[in-house]
């Protein structure tokens, strides 16, 4: 399970990842990412935590697969949370193939999304 303070839950932080973030595209999945975003709605001086939010359509399934895909994601990036800049916001949005593909291959594609983001890797 993704910690409370990781999780990216207001409209306009998805919002503001989506569309002044990076974008990676995988074949599962595509990942936006917005780098070391200053959260305007925290108080103090410490550098504000990791949030990572999720989209997971229609398209992918079911409400079971849904909910299995979203759970997979979680857990996946509760593992890389720490690799990213401090302050990021990042929008998994699964696609339609998602609802098919195992753990590994989920992983497969967030690695390389996240190594292109992060390294500036070429296209």
């Amino acid at each position: 399970m993704l910690p409370t303070e990781n999780r990216l839950r207001r409209r306009e932080d998805f919002a503001t990842a989506v569309r002044r973030g990076r974008r990676a595209g995988r074949p599962l999945l595509v990942v936006h990412l917005r780098s070391g975003a200053t959260d305007p709605h925290a108080s103090g001086e410490s550098a504000p935590p990791t949030r990572a939010g999720f989209v997971v359509s229609k398209a992918v399934g079911g409400a079971v697969v849904r909910n299995q895909v979203k759970r997979r994601l979680r857990h996946l990036m509760r593992e890389r949370l720490a690799v990213l800049p401090p302050g990021s916001l990042v929008v998994v949005r699964a696609l339609p193939g998602a609802g098919d593909a195992d753990h590994t291959q989920l992983a497969r594609d967030l690695d390389a999304a996240l190594g292109r983001l992060l390294g500036g890797g070429a296209r």
